[in-house]
């Protein structure tokens, strides 16, 4: 693979700041902030009344622990605008969730916040290895998601060349990248995965695709997987990390010099890891639940936003703004199995080590008389697939069925996968 580290003389000022500089910083940002969610949002001046706070109470950076957290349940009670801390007339952009699981959650950008945007996902493409006149594949939905137009504004202020491909259509996405001679993709891993399938399908050498590095981001993937990627197509495999609360993609990227975490860029964006059960704040280098404040957002101001991601803040390397080891679980998609707590990115995990099963695969649960039972769904030969369980059980604890069928029997994602599917309350 080609190294692509960029020149020091690349980076913002900022991106090499010393961490009194960055501190000093987030500390002035986040005054602002508090006190901006406070004066032009109710459910802030509501919230914190209620906890006994003030912005005024803010002395240092370790004063934020006092204000109160919010949650995804605030934002769908405030539906669709009651989050806005500007007049609507000054919103120049909306985006929501599909509310498919309830009211959708609704977020704004001011033409500054989208500036700032453009900012922050320049910085994450150019820190992942791309260059002015790079020619961009983006793969992410576009659309009432973050995810497309997000990339697309930072992949313009940068100087790429942008195709705004979107997801689907997977014949298409692999003529396009080898007759445009596609430098960068910007894409789900699951989906990666697909586009391999096809360049196989389509009799393509994948290792032989113009492509130097693939950006992934919007669902959790493993390192097993980014080696498998990596090898397939010979390029670097990039961790990119954002949600539409708190912005959308490009609020943390992994540097393609190091690919050691996801730098968060903390001049924007103030993270806290916290204990999911009592919502204490740990120290760094801790495991547990990530949890946003917005420094200079204008439309939508976050507080204490948790995540349900589960990571650990780490001290910088590539650049001295903090990194968040790689996302492989969220709070909310564990499995909890007989009393085993399962992340299906460790099934992930154990399929790769499988090299005659494909990569491809999804998590059913079911009842078995009065026991949750599991079953993992895959590709290949069955004496590949006891293996898997057998690696399943030993190195996750839990026994698992594992049926293995013909290619193209596990269904295959077009955007974000849907690695479970709960038909306990069927069973």
């Amino acid at each position: 693979m080609e190294n692509l580290s960029p020149k020091l003389g690349d980076l913002e000022a900022i991106e090499n700041a010393s961490r009194d500089e960055i501190e000093a910083l987030q500390l002035q940002r986040m005054r602002w902030s508090l006190n901006h969610a406070y004066e032009n949002v109710a459910h802030y001046k509501a919230s914190f009344d209620s906890a006994g706070v003030h912005p005024d109470d803010l002395k240092s950076l370790v004063d934020l622990s006092r204000f109160p957290f919010t949650k995804k349940s605030d934002l769908r009670q405030n539906y669709p605008f009651g989050m806005f801390a500007v007049p609507r007339s000054q919103v120049n952009r909306i985006h929501a969730s599909s509310g498919t699981t309830g009211q959708p959650t609704v977020v704004g950008y001011t033409k500054a916040d989208l500036e700032m945007w453009d900012v922050v996902m320049a910085r994450s493409l150019r820190a992942a290895g791309l260059r002015r006149g790079d020619l961009l594949h983006n793969a992410y939905g576009y659309g009432l998601f973050t995810g497309g137009l997000g990339v697309h504004g930072g992949a313009e202020k940068m100087g790429l060349t942008v195709v705004p491909i979107s997801g689907g259509m997977t014949e298409r996405q692999v003529l396009l990248i080898e007759d445009f001679q596609a430098t960068g993709i910007t894409v789900t891993p699951s989906y990666m995965l697909s586009i391999l399938d096809e360049y196989k399908k389509q009799g393509l050498d994948p290792r032989r695709s113009p492509l130097k590095v693939g950006i992934f981001g919007a669902e959790p993937w493993t390192n097993s997987m980014r080696i498998e990627v990596e090898q397939s197509f010979d390029m670097h495999a990039v961790d990119i990390y954002g949600l539409s609360e708190v912005l959308g993609p490009g609020v943390s990227c992994e540097c393609v010099e190091s690919k050691d975490g996801l730098h968060i860029w903390e001049d924007h964006f103030f993270p806290e890891i916290i204990d999911p059960q009592t919502g204490e704040v740990l120290p760094d280098g801790e495991l547990g639940e990530l949890v946003f404040t917005s420094l200079s957002k204008e439309a939508f101001p976050i507080v204490r936003y948790r995540t349900r991601d589960l990571t650990r803040l780490l001290p910088g390397t590539a650049r001295t703004m903090r990194r968040m080891q790689k996302v492989t679980g969220r709070s909310d998609d564990m499995i909890i199995l007989r009393g085993v707590n399962i992340f299906p990115t460790q099934v992930e995990e154990q399929l790769l080590q499988v090299t005659e099963l494909a990569a491809h695969f999804q998590i059913e649960l079911i009842k078995k008389g009065p026991m949750d039972h599991m079953i993992v769904h895959v590709e290949g030969p069955q004496n590949a697939s006891d293996e898997l369980a057998k690696l399943i059980k030993a190195n996750i604890g839990v026994t698992a069925e594992v049926k293995a069928g013909k290619k193209n029997t596990v269904p295959r994602s077009q955007g974000k996968a849907v690695r479970v599917i709960d038909n306990r309350q069927n069973g």
